[in-house]
C-alpha cells in the first residue's frame, strides 16, 4: 500500500493510491497515478496549494521505487473555503508522465 509521494521535495500522505497508464498530450504511453490527500484550512492549505500551482514536478513513489517527471492532469477537493485553521479539505489528484 503506498502511504507517500513526493512532489518535487514536498510529502504527502496518501490515500486511495491507484497507478495506470495513458496516453499524454504527445500520443506516447505515459504513466499515470491517482491518490487522495488530507488538507487543514489556513497555513497547510496555502503551502500545500502554492507548491501544486508548479503544476509539473518529480514524482517519486518510495513504497514502488518509482519516479517520473509528471503534470497535474485532474484534481478536486471536497470544499473551497479554507480561511478556518480548524477545516479540512480531502483533495485528489491525478498525474500524467511527461517527457
Amino acid at each position: 500500500m503506498v502511504n507517500e509521494v513526493i512532489l518535487d521535495d514536498f510529502s504527502l500522505k496518501v490515500t486511495g493510491f491507484e497507478q495506470g497508464v495513458s496516453t499524454n498530450s504527445s500520443g506516447k504511453e505515459a504513466k499515470t497515478i491517482r491518490f487522495d490527500f488530507e488538507v487543514k484550512g489556513g497555513t497547510e492549505y496555502h503551502d500545500v496549494t502554492v507548491h501544486l500551482y508548479k503544476n509539473t514536478f518529480d514524482v517519486k513513489i518510495p513504497e514502488l521505487d518509482l519516479s517520473f517527471r509528471g503534470t497535474i492532469n485532474n484534481y478536486s477537493t471536497s470544499r473551497t473555503d479554507f480561511t478556518d485553521e480548524n477545516s479540512s479539505s480531502l483533495f485528489s489528484l491525478e498525474l500524467i508522465e511527461i517527457g
